[in-house]
């Protein structure tokens, strides 16, 4: 038994991804499919495989050099792409007599191929394509005789001139008595070759097959969804010891900001988070390779995040434990008494001097994405410039220009690192990210996780727009923000409060330029009833911090402090 598998095409519905990587090198759970296919035929009873190329050759090339696969396999170039009957055409003389397997490389199934090459063996027609029920793609017309009767794709509920409509798995047996159809030169389609063996009278076998799996990986989507299937049991069996082979079902969850997709997996009563970060061919600096590095630092180093148990960076997936549904924003607004309220920020500030002081120990800066630190570029191109491009002029139309801006920018950038406290910072700690479980609190999203002032993170907390907490509660807790810190850290309340200040103002202005961009750009206008909060703050944080240092930036603030502005 020998197997031609195809790997020459392009991968154009996978593209941009596929311009530098050929689709058979996709990997499914840290292996190429190529070679998942290589290791299913072999299990097979397969004794060598020739491997079609032409798109990106010579990485499938390296990539067979470098790897014993326990069989011979045979590379076959093409310098044009000659489609599936050329690509059989040119392994003419690599055939012997025995039938001739034949599979995509952009598959990923269980099918039984030994029980299809016997099946063949048994059969006198010439060509076995291996079908199943798979709407909307069944376009394979096969009689009752399983006699393949045509490939056309008609309309629903028309008349089938053969029996039942089918689709392909593209996997297909074939003898050397197919040869004559095939044309001596050029681009061949083997579906081509195939009706004219019908239309000559020669009969093709359509083998059904059901309860297995298949999964094409022609699309992102259904890249995503075999990496899933092949990740998600093997995620399960990591984190319950009791988990067997329950069906796993795929819910999704709403996101919040970022284009981030959720899904919440269950399989009984058992349930995962699936995070899904999108393909990312270059992990470095990317999100999912931050989430994935930094996630399990806090969680070794103690942090109250949820454990990730599984990822694959470069689909992107993550895998985690479920915290519920319940984040911090929502037991705030429930909660009527400030002193109860008090009572829930005390530990998540605890936490934070915890993320600074125990987690910084050890974390690595390579691990993150946009930049290493929170510095004045920082400061300067992702807060205030975002502020003035995605809030003032993107989403009130007021045709501010940042170059006016620029000296108190570069004023605030760095008087914010100047009384700023060396530490590690979340950077976007604020209700929506620290969810309520089992009566503890627990960090989300922090991928964006950096070295940086620590103040940032204490402002994130306290001036948050979607709790709003009062300006006693907020003076109450940082006082006890200072009071722990200056016990724990090198630093004086003073200096404290200064930076905090200073990071009130650059905080705001990224809300800001968030909730703009969300809204206008993004089209998630929900973040807009946030919009009123923070810009009636800015004003004021501006004063705490030193309005004499930034005159024309607080009275941009006070400007956007009127609500009609909100309606343009």
């Amino acid at each position: 038994m020998k197997a031609l598998i195809l790997a020459a095409g392009f991968g154009t519905r996978l593209a941009p991804y596929t311009q530098h990587l050929p689709k058979a090198l996709f990997p499914v759970d840290g292996m190429p499919v190529l070679g998942r296919m290589i290791a299913h035929l072999k299990r097979a009873g397969c004794s060598a495989i020739a491997v079609n190329a032409h798109h990106l050759a010579h990485q499938i090339e390296t990539y067979l050099e470098r790897h014993d696969f326990g069989i011979p396999i045979t590379l076959s170039p093409e310098s044009d792409i000659l489609g599936t009957g050329g690509a059989i055409r040119q392994l003419a003389d690599y055939w012997s007599e025995a039938p001739f397997m034949v599979v995509n490389a952009d598959i990923v199934t269980d099918i039984d191929l030994a029980q299809v090459y016997a099946a063949h063996l048994a059969n006198p027609d010439p060509v076995t394509l291996v079908l199943h029920d798979r709407p909307p793609f069944n376009q394979v017309w096969v009689d009752e005789t399983h006699r393949v009767t045509g490939f056309e794709r008609f309309s629903e509920g028309a008349e089938c001139p053969g029996g039942r409509r089918l689709a392909f798995t593209g996997i297909h047996v074939m003898d050397v008595r197919i040869l004559p159809w095939i044309p001596s030169s050029g681009f061949c389609d083997i579906i081509a070759v195939y009706r004219q063996m019908i239309d000559d009278g020669v009969s093709i076998h359509g083998r059904a097959v059901a309860g297995h799996y298949w999964q094409d990986m022609g699309t992102p989507a259904s890249f995503r969804d075999a990496v899933v299937a092949a990740m998600a049991p093997k995620s399960f069996q990591t984190a319950f010891s009791d988990y067997q082979s329950e069906p796993i079902q795929q819910h999704p969850l709403s996101g919040d900001g970022s284009d981030r997709r959720w899904f919440r997996l269950s399989a009984g009563t058992r349930h995962l988070i699936l995070a899904d970060h999108g393909i990312t061919p270059i992990p470095t600096g990317s999100e999912v390779n931050a989430f994935v590095h930094i996630g399990k630092h806090l969680f070794e180093r103690g942090l109250p995040v949820p454990r990730i148990v599984a990822h694959d960076g470069f689909s992107g997936l993550v895998f985690l434990e479920d915290l519920g549904d319940c984040h911090l924003q929502q037991i705030v607004s429930q909660t009527t008494h400030d002193s109860d309220i008090e009572d829930l920020y005390r530990p998540i500030i605890d936490t934070w001097l915890d993320l600074t002081v125990r987690a910084v120990a050890g974390f690595d800066p390579d691990w993150t994405c946009q930049t290493p630190t929170y510095d004045a570029s920082l400061i300067i191109e992702k807060e205030c410039h975002y502020f003035v491009d995605a809030f003032l002029n993107g989403y009130l139309n007021l045709d501010i220009d940042a170059d006016d801006l620029a000296p108190e920018f570069v004023r605030l950038a760095r008087r914010t690192l100047a009384n700023g406290i060396h530490g590690l910072i979340h950077r976007d700690l604020q209700s929506r990210n620290i969810m309520i479980h089992g009566g503890r609190h627990f960090l989300i999203d922090f991928q964006g996780a950096r070295l940086g002032p620590v103040q940032y993170d204490l402002a994130s907390l306290l001036i948050d727009p979607y709790v709003m907490l009062s300006d006693g509660l907020r003076q109450n807790l940082l006082a006890y923000a200072v009071q722990q810190a200056t016990m724990r850290m090198k630093c004086t309340a003073d200096q404290l409060i200064r930076g905090y200040r200073y990071c009130a103002v650059t905080r705001n202005l990224q809300m800001l330029g968030a909730f703009g961009f969300l809204s206008r750009v993004k089209g998630k206008n929900d973040f807009e009833n946030w919009i009123p909060a923070a810009a009636a703050n800015l004003a004021r944080h501006i004063r705490l911090a030193d309005e004499n240092a930034f005159p024309r930036l607080s009275a941009i603030a006070e400007k956007i402090g009127q609500n009609h502005l909100y309606n343009v």
